[in-house]
């Protein structure tokens, strides 16, 4: 009986160690949830303070200022309403959360004017951020919310020029910056110190214990309570027989251990097959691949090669294998240059670009051909790295091709020149006429006055002046053409945007006054030069002058303008500056059918077009890293703009 009654009190000694055990232990998981719940919520608050002082950047311009605020309401739930106040707290610009209707909509906003004057004072007094008490907000739809203003002073060399004035949804505050798992297994709520409940988030199951913590929120000017509550169903169940149900759990288990072991040893050898199969397979691949394949370690020291890149540079394996800087492949006037690279690489200094990066190497014959290396980490199985690892490919065919096809594309650059000045022969023409007839006039009249001597001498200055401006424009005329035509430069260089349209203006001019259409430039004084290469840029130009200008001329345009414009875009994200060429008509614009395929090569609407001015001009533009589009204008018209490279400083 006694051994009895001492089984029983140790059996019930054992149930009331674990109840209190996994009772202590589910109270610390709580606390622990409750203190991990309340520092994401300080980071939280503290990042959304920094963000708001990003926000003060834009401050001079409301429009600029509510656009960011709008951007910041949709990235955070828990704002419902973002305010930019004047030194006296009068309102400049504001913008509400677009998750639901504007909070102040029923009452007003001079309702909760008193927490924003008390969280400013106090903002202003302490030179920083500070928080309101919370208030509720009634709402439309006979709830409320639990609001909650946050005052960040904007300060400019020792002044204050304003508030920007943040608006907490105390319920999002939770819903966000609380995870979604401890919402479906805890009850997280905000109360003040008397045990007020202000905001709850999640819905726990009920059970028969409830285990609490609670974690004190102190922010500037505010203060309130974390809470977190858990419920459990019930005690934990009583186990008979625990010593015999031990003893049959080990023999269970260790039965379970041996045919586990048994099965493993088979499962592992049938993994040394598959293994050495696919090392097979993949020497038999490596072997196959014409691509370089190296590797190296943290000390620089190449481990592996494949037989593609000992054919590449013509060393054996053994060769190679174990050797640091310099490499035999290197080219002795690069060794230097290739060892701090190699340096920088391996202290984690620099990531090799994605893309891969151009170099040389050597052959052992001592040619150099030029390769295109793509660099990866060599990670092992336990997800450390342990090297380098490179693919290299010898583009020496490559640059080859590139360099047949930038011939082929000077050739059709000249070819589509000659095209030019052919279709504008009967224009020449037509305008030659004009200064040839006019010194055959002043000419005839100076002979006239020569043949009843004595001539009178200013009459003869007139007309020899006459005839020296005549012949003057002719040469212009016929010098523009040549020029255009012998132009064989094409190295890129910075040229003066008021340059290049000069320069293709007297062929423009030529054609305009032929159909009556007038001409305007617009070239602001001062812009930077553009790096380009000068005849494919003309080229351009006056590709998109004659096109507009024959638009117009077949679409009987009654008073047809062309308008050139040249302007400066805004920088892009790595800094870089272009100028923006533009060419505008007031033409019947584009067809739909014919925008889809506008820059398809040998594709024309003119009878007796070649179809490849617009598709060089924009092959040309992407030369330079422009673009080349076109937009149709309103009422009508069409402009073609193209963007340049600005000369850096």
């Amino acid at each position: 009986m006694l051994l009895g009654v001492l089984v029983v009190g140790m059996l019930v000694t054992l149930v009331y160690l674990a109840a209190r055990y996994e009772a202590s232990v589910a109270q610390g998981n709580v606390e622990r949830d409750a203190a991990d719940a309340l520092s994401d919520m300080r980071s939280a608050l503290t990042r959304n303070v920094q963000e708001l002082q990003a926000l003060q950047s834009v401050q001079h311009d409301p429009a600029a200022w509510r656009t960011e605020a709008e951007a910041l309401l949709r990235r955070h739930r828990e704002w419902v309403r973002i305010e930019w106040r004047g030194p006296n707290l009068e309102l400049i610009a504001e913008a509400d959360t677009p998750f639901r209707k504007p909070v102040f909509e029923r009452l007003g906003r001079a309702n909760s004017l008193t927490e924003v004057q008390q969280a400013c004072a106090s903002a202003r007094r302490l030179s920083s951020h500070s928080y309101a008490r919370s208030h509720f907000e009634p709402q439309a739809d006979g709830l409320g919310l639990e609001l909650m203003e946050l005052c960040l002073p904007q300060v400019e060399v020792g002044r204050l020029k304003g508030f920007v004035v943040a608006t907490y949804s105390l319920v999002d505050l939770l819903a966000t910056q609380i995870g979604p798992q401890m919402g479906r297994s805890q009850e997280i709520s905000f109360t003040e110190a008397d045990g007020t409940r202000l905001a709850m988030h999640g819905l726990a199951r009920r059970g028969t214990r409830v285990f609490s913590a609670t974690q004190l929120l102190d922010l500037p000017g505010n203060t309130m309570v974390l809470r977190m509550d858990s419920w459990r169903r019930s005690e934990p169940d009583l186990f008979p027989n625990v010593l015999t149900a031990l003893v049959t759990v080990m023999s269970i288990a260790l039965v379970t251990v041996l045919f586990l072991l048994g099965h493993d040893t088979r499962r592992r050898l049938r993994v040394e097959e598959d293994l050495a199969d696919a090392l097979a397979f993949r020497k038999a691949m490596e072997d196959s691949l014409v691509t370089g394949l190296r590797a190296r370690d943290l000390q620089g020291r190449t481990t592996y090669v494949n037989p593609a890149f000992c054919q590449m540079v013509g060393f054996s394996p053994e060769e190679l294998l174990g050797r640091g800087s310099p490499a035999p492949y290197w080219p002795p006037e690069r060794a230097e240059e290739y060892g701090k690279r190699q340096a920088v690489r391996l202290t984690g200094g620099s990531r090799p670009p994605r893309e891969g990066f151009e170099s040389v190497f050597m052959r052992k014959d001592g040619t150099r051909f030029p390769v295109l290396i793509i660099e990866a980490p060599l990670i092992n199985a336990q997800g450390l790295q342990t090297g380098w690892m490179s693919a290299v490919l010898d583009i020496s065919e490559q640059r080859r091709v590139e360099e047949l096809s930038r011939a082929s594309q000077e050739r059709l650059q000249a070819t589509a020149r000659l095209a030019t000045v052919g279709e504008m022969a009967s224009l020449l023409s037509h305008e030659l006429n004009q200064p040839l007839a006019a010194i055959a006039s002043y000419a005839n009249g100076s002979m006239n006055l020569l043949q009843h001597a004595p001539a009178p001498a200013p009459d003869l200055q007139v007309a020899m002046r006459r005839i020296a401006e005549q012949a003057d424009r002719a040469g212009r005329v016929i010098k523009s053409v040549h020029d255009f035509v012998r132009r064989r430069d094409q190295a890129r260089q910075p040229v003066g945007a008021d340059a290049l349209v000069e320069a293709v203006l007297p062929l423009v001019n030529l054609q305009a006054r032929k159909l009556g259409v007038r001409v305007e430039i617009r070239v602001p004084v001062g812009l930077p030069r553009v790096v380009c290469d000068r005849t494919m840029v003309e080229q351009v130009l006056l590709n998109l002058a004659r096109n507009a200008m024959q638009a117009m001329d077949e679409a009987r345009v009654p008073q047809p303008e062309l308008v050139v414009q040249v302007r400066p875009t805004s920088a892009t994200e790595s800094g870089k500056r272009w100028l923006e060429f533009s060419v505008a008509d007031c033409g019947p614009g584009i067809p739909e059918e014919v925008k889809r395929q506008l820059f398809t090569p040998f594709f024309t609407t003119k009878e007796e077009g070649m179809g490849l001015g617009l598709s060089l001009c924009r092959t040309v533009v992407e030369q330079h890293g422009g673009q080349l589009v076109f937009e149709p204008i309103h009422p009508r018209g069409t402009i073609f703009r193209f963007t340049l490279p600005v000369q850096e400083p």
